[in-house]
């Protein structure tokens, strides 16, 4: 009895050691969680996402963002495919491979630009064609999501220059880290078409997600680690808050219809995350915990409309998420197409006008 008591308490003591002093990729940052006031006022639940038609994607699973172009509408994967879907009879067609992770995608000038998360910045016309994966020396690690100004700039998002997505799997681990340590070391980048240079626009950010051009000539980047819409003068670098303190983790952001903006939500917030944000040693040790027993996302369906000035309109929820890890959302002839960083189809909703 007494060697197994012994035994038991070596046991715990082990269990003890490893908890507190097992290395980890992470070393987090304190800082100070904005309070979450949940679903209420703008953010009041609703089921106006419910019930969306399916377009399947066998193949390609994952549709992380789309583009509308050319009469067709072109959506990404988690297996490198680009797909092309015809929107009237729901054909689809594999029209390239990136060889990596494409997320975000995004048309000009006749040609297709994709973000990969494996591949750094692509173009895509009869081939795909590699326009940038560094910049000043450093490696492009996660290409996240762009936009393109009207005079041949493209932005985009490189979530974090610490955690690359294709060397800690996928990019849903990748973020998971780069989002646990909160330190920022995301970056928003500029690629002129013209002159073919990559500059630094932002750097410091918790995990940049999605990117769109803003009326003004401004970027307009979701900070995901931060719950907030940022916007960055391009010029000079300057950010201000757009929205701030979402109540769920902001993914993709599109324009939309009537100069408005479609943003996703992935999941609500995370009440264990926020409640450790000042406690780096916490966040350690949730991280030496089997991935089972770690704080996970929560399936809840969320899309929100805003106008120029970051003021809500509505939302579109689905609190039971049936269409898992919602990323975003796109508009094309009277019709919202939903985007997932998961599901094996392509969703779409008739789009009902505004009052």
């Amino acid at each position: 009895m007494r060697k197994a008591l012994i035994g038991l308490m070596a046991l715990f003591g082990i269990g003890a050691l490893y908890l507190t002093l097992a290395p980890v990729p992470i070393e987090p940052e304190n800082w100070d969680a904005p309070e979450n006031a949940g679903y209420v006022g703008d953010f009041a639940p609703n089921r106006d996402l419910v019930n969306l038609e399916r377009i399947e994607l066998p193949e390609s699973p994952g549709p992380e963002d789309a583009v509308a172009f050319d009469g067709y509408i072109f959506a990404t994967s988690q297996t490198g495919d680009i797909s092309r879907i015809d929107p009237d009879t729901g054909e689809v067609k594999v029209v390239a491979n990136t060889g990596g992770v494409p997320l975000g995608i995004e048309a000009y000038d006749s040609l297709l630009y994709i973000a990969d998360a494996h591949k750094g910045l692509l173009e895509l016309g009869g081939a795909v064609r590699s326009l940038s994966d560094t910049v000043n020396g450093s490696p492009i690690l996660y290409a996240d999501d762009l936009d393109i100004s009207k005079n041949g700039i493209v932005y985009f998002s490189d979530a974090s220059t610490k955690f690359g997505a294709q060397a800690n799997g996928s990019t849903m681990a990748a973020s998971l880290l780069e989002i646990m340590e909160s330190k920022g070391t995301g970056r928003v980048l500029a690629y002129d078409l013209a002159s073919e240079q990559t500059t630094i626009i932002a750097d410091n950010l918790v995990f940049p997600n999605g990117v769109a051009m803003h009326p003004d000539g401004d970027i307009l980047v979701t900070e995901t680690g931060r719950y907030r819409v940022l916007k960055i003068n391009p010029e000079t670098g300057a950010m201000t808050d757009w929205i701030a303190n979402l109540p769920g983790f902001p993914d993709n952001i599109n324009r939309g219809p009537d100069g408005t903006f479609l943003l996703g939500l992935i999941s609500p917030r995370s009440d264990w995350l926020d409640a450790n944000a000042s406690k780096p040693a916490m966040r350690k040790l949730a991280m030496r915990l089997p991935p089972s027993m770690r704080p996970k996302a929560e399936h809840y369906g969320h899309i929100v409309q805003l106008d120029a000035g970051g003021n809500v309109l509505r939302t579109f929820q689905d609190p039971d998420g049936a269409y898992h890890d919602a990323t975003g959302a796109i508009f094309h002839d009277g019709m919202l197409y939903v985007t997932s960083l998961h599901e094996d189809a392509l969703a779409r909703m008739p789009y009902p006008e505004l009052n």
